[in-house]
């Protein structure tokens, strides 16, 4: 006080104050406890024996309340979590449905798709399948929408058009599907944009004359259901396990034809199932099935899959062949060859060595397939069989595809179809060859064959029928066409076909190592062909045409008995 006083005595009217203002205040709290003063120990004994005592169950019920309040916490806590998982995972299943949909376009522009969707989907690199799947499919099912309305609203700038494929997926997700998740940065572009798409579409709508999107769709095709077939790896796993094991999900039927064919109800996703996984069990078509089943290779024989991409075949081959004997599975494509081989590391197989080229370019007068016993060739072809199950109809080239261009791609890949087919004949050791398409074309299937016949008989090779019970069997364009195989989707099955050629048991080959020289016994009275090694494989055939040509006479003045005009 004494140090306040001292500061402060330059003013003395503050000096003043101070004291009065320190007795009024110091008066107030006296009166204070005057008025209020303070309770004895009995006074406090008394007011709280007059208190009435607090229930002991509102305790209770404030305890209830605090679970219940931490209960809520956790429950909303996990609602964020998966809420904010569901976000991560929406986000991640655009990008990788992209990155799909950018190789389907790509190959789909090209004609050289190195996949189909489900392939390409199922893969290993794609994490979250069923999502990715989703996406894709619906994405190319609206795309010519999509693109009409990104079209209008312009907002497909050159900032954007690296990540197109991801604008397609997007837009999909925001304007026609769930919009989870939208905290990328095209999420965030397209929302900002999405009044402007959505009255694009309604403007759509209006202008084609439609009452609901669906109205604006290309195609409308509606999937019947399948059943779901398995083949079983008899190289990891017997089928009697097979079935004990898949009996726990469904109801598994044993195919009468296939041994190693199960068949289940339609509608099952098997594709993370413990046993595909592990290649113990591969989801395969029965049609794809019967073909390594009509070449019947023995264990211990050398075989040609002479094109080999994916690989069920020539897994299913080692399966017969109870993994004895060698098979050399050729793949032009590189994308195919990975697939191939991982196929091959799935399925444990170790006889089969994979070989990147073209089998067009192997010699059959190597060392090294001197010994080829049997060959599958299994070419490119159109896939239309298989063109439901591969969802071709939901690409670009499905809707654009005009007859005649669609007539020339037949065309062509008929002529690859007819040399793969007679390069297999010219094999000296073989003895079975199966030719198989997923196609129902006439060109690719029963023309390739009848176009290939003569120089099949001058090698000694036939016709034989597999599956004889079966009796879907080929177009009846030439004689003999009844050995040839069709299945059909009115089957239930993908739409294939299958012709197998057996060298005869009594046609004896001698190979000549001097001039490697081959001579067709037990051709008498005809002319025999002779093959030389730097001659064309086709002299085969032009030499059969003219034995035909004798035999039949002269095709262009219908049988004359001077030959000049021939």
């Amino acid at each position: 006080m004494n140090f306040v006083l001292s500061v402060l005595g330059p003013f003395p009217f503050i000096v003043r104050f101070i004291p009065s203002c320190h007795h009024s205040v110091k008066k107030q709290k006296t009166q204070k406890r005057a008025e209020n003063p303070k309770p004895s120990e009995e006074s406090l004994i008394q007011t709280m024996a007059r208190r009435p005592q607090a229930p002991s169950q509102p305790q209770r019920n404030n305890k209830n309340e605090n679970q219940k309040d931490k209960n809520n916490n956790k429950k909303n806590g996990n609602r964020m979590k998966s809420r904010d998982a569901a976000e991560r995972a929406a986000y991640f299943a655009r990008r990788e449905a992209a990155g799909v949909l950018r190789q389907v376009l790509r190959g789909d522009a090209t004609r050289r798709a190195s996949a189909s969707i489900k392939s390409l989907v199922y893969s290993p690199s794609v994490r979250n399948k069923k999502a990715t799947f989703a996406l894709v499919c619906q994405t190319l099912k609206y795309l010519p929408v999509i693109k009409e309305i990104i079209t209008s609203t312009a907002i497909l700038s050159n900032k954007w058009k690296k990540q197109e494929e991801l604008i397609y997926i997007t837009v999909y997700d925001i304007i026609f599907g769930k919009e989870i998740g939208t905290n990328g940065p095209v999420e965030k572009y397209i929302s900002q944009h999405k009044e402007a798409l959505e009255s694009a579409l309604a403007k759509m709508c209006v202008r084609r004359k439609v009452k609901s999107i669906e109205d604006l769709l290309p195609n409308k095709t509606e999937d019947m259901p399948k059943p779901r077939f398995l083949r079983i790896n008899t190289l990891k796993i017997d089928v009697e396990s097979a079935v004990k094991e898949f009996s726990k999900i469904s109801t598994v039927k044993r195919d009468e034809m296939l041994p190693d064919l199960l068949e289940l109800l339609p509608g099952f996703d098997l594709h993370d199932h413990p046993l595909v996984l592990d290649g113990s069990v591969f989801l395969q078509g029965k049609a794809s099935c019967m073909v390594a089943h009509a070449l019947n290779p023995k264990p211990g024989w050398k075989v040609i899959d002479a094109c080999a991409a994916p690989g069920n075949k020539t897994i299913h081959l080692a399966a017969l062949m109870k993994g004895r004997g060698n098979i050399i599975a050729c793949e032009l494509n590189e994308t195919r060859l990975k697939i191939l081989q991982e196929t091959v590391r799935r399925s444990g197989a170790t006889n089969i060595d994979t070989i990147p080229g073209d089998f067009l370019d192997v010699n059959p007068k190597d060392h090294a397939y001197r010994k080829v016993r049997a060959i599958l060739l299994d070419p490119s072809c159109s896939g239309s069989g298989i063109s439901a199950q591969r969802l071709d109809h939901l690409l670009p080239s499905h809707i654009k595809d005009v007859d005649a261009d669609a007539s020339k791609r037949i065309q062509k890949l008929a002529g690859f179809q007819r040399k793969a087919l007679e390069h297999a004949l010219s094999f000296p050791s073989v003895e079975r060859i199966t030719y198989s398409t997923c196609s129902v074309h006439q060109e690719e299937n029963e023309d390739v064959i009848q176009s290939v016949l003569p120089l099949a008989s001058s090698l000694g090779f036939e016709l034989a029928t597999p599956y004889p019970q079966w009796k879907r069997r080929g177009l009846p364009v030439f004689d003999g066409s009844e050995h040839l195989l069709r299945t059909d989707p009115s089957d239930g099955m993908e739409g294939f076909f299958v012709a197998l050629f057996v060298r005869k048991p009594n046609e004896e080959i001698a190979v000549r190592d001097g001039n490697n020289l081959r001579d067709l016994n037990n051709r008498r009275g005809s002319l025999r062909p002779v093959y030389f090694p730097r001659m064309s494989k086709m002299f085969l055939y032009y030499a059969s045409q003219m034995r035909r040509n004798a035999e039949e006479g002269c095709v262009t003045c219908g049988g004359c008995s001077e030959r000049s005009c021939c």
